[in-house]
C-alpha cells in the first residue's frame, strides 16, 4: 500500500467512525472514541483534518456530496422548471422510505445540534451547507419557465425554499408526522402515478381525494404530495424579479 493509499484509509476510517459516534453522541462525541473505534490515534485526526472541526465539517461534506448528487441525477437537463422541481420532490419524497432513513435524520440533527452549541463551528457548518445549495441554484438555473429562462438570482430563491420545504416534509415523514408511521415491510411509494417525465406531470393531480383523516395523512405522504407543494413554489413572490 502507498503512502497515499494509506493516508485515505485511515481519512475513510475516521469519516466512518465520526459518523457512528455524532448519531450516536451527538454533541457529546469525543475524538478520542472516534479514533479510538477508527484504530487510530487522535494525531491522525489533526494530521488529516488539522482539528475536530475540520473532520466535522469533512463529515458534512462527505454526507452532502452523494445526497445531492443522488438527487441531481433524477432531474434530466431537458425538463422544464416545473417538471424539474417535481421530479427533484419525488425523488426526495423516495429518500424517506431509505431503511437507513431514521438514522440519516439522526445525524443531520446531531450535526445541527453541535453547529448550533459550538459558536466555532456554526459558520464553517452554515457555509458548507450553503456551498451545496449551490448545486441546486445550478441544477435549476437556464431551465425554461413561462417563455423564458430562469436565472441564477431565481434558482437561487427557489433552491433556498426547496430545501426548507423538502426538509420539513421528510422529516415529518420519517418521524412519523405526516401520514401514518410505515409498517415494517409495507410497499413503497405508488409508481403509478404520474411522474415528472409525464406530459402532465407539471399539473397538480386532483383525480384522488381523501376520504378520511387517515387517507389524508396517507395522501400527505405520498410522492405526489411533494411534487404538488414543491411546484407550489414555482410563483413569482418566491422566484422575484430575474
Amino acid at each position: 500500500m502507498t503512502r497515499a493509499q494509506a493516508k485515505e484509509r485511515n481519512r475513510r476510517a475516521l469519516l466512518d467512525s465520526a459518523r457512528q459516534v455524532v448519531a450516536r453522541d451527538g454533541h457529546r462525541a469525543r475524538l478520542e472514541e472516534i479514533a479510538e473505534q477508527a484504530g487510530l490515534t487522535t494525531g491522525a485526526v489533526y494530521s488529516l483534518f488539522g482539528s475536530k472541526d475540520g473532520l466535522l465539517i469533512a463529515l458534512l461534506t462527505d454526507y452532502l456530496g452523494p445526497h445531492y448528487e443522488d438527487l441531481e441525477q433524477a432531474v434530466p437537463p431537458g425538463l422544464g422548471l416545473a417538471d424539474a422541481v417535481g421530479a427533484f420532490a419525488r425523488r426526495y419524497r423516495r429518500l424517506c422510505d431509505d431503511p437507513d432513513a431514521r438514522r440519516h435524520l439522526s445525524f443531520e440533527i446531531s450535526m445541527q445540534d453541535m453547529a448550533l452549541r459550538d459558536p466555532g463551528l456554526g459558520p464553517r457548518f452554515a457555509a458548507s451547507v450553503r456551498a451545496h445549495e449551490e448545486r441546486l441554484t445550478a441544477l435549476f438555473a437556464g431551465r425554461a419557465h413561462d417563455g423564458a429562462v430562469l436565472t441564477p438570482r431565481q434558482a437561487r430563491r427557489l433552491a433556498t425554499a426547496l430545501r426548507g420545504l423538502l426538509i420539513g416534509l421528510s422529516q415529518g415523514v420519517v418521524l412519523g408526522l405526516i401520514g401514518p408511521a410505515p409498517e415494517p415491510g409495507a410497499p413503497g411509494p405508488d409508481t403509478s402515478r404520474p411522474h415528472a417525465s409525464d406530459p402532465h406531470a407539471s399539473r397538480p393531480d386532483t383525480s384522488e381525494q381523501p376520504t378520511s383523516r387517515q387517507d389524508a395523512g396517507e395522501e400527505y405522504a405520498s410522492e405526489r404530495y411533494f411534487a404538488d407543494a414543491a411546484r407550489a413554489l414555482v410563483t413569482p413572490p418566491v422566484l422575484g424579479p430575474p
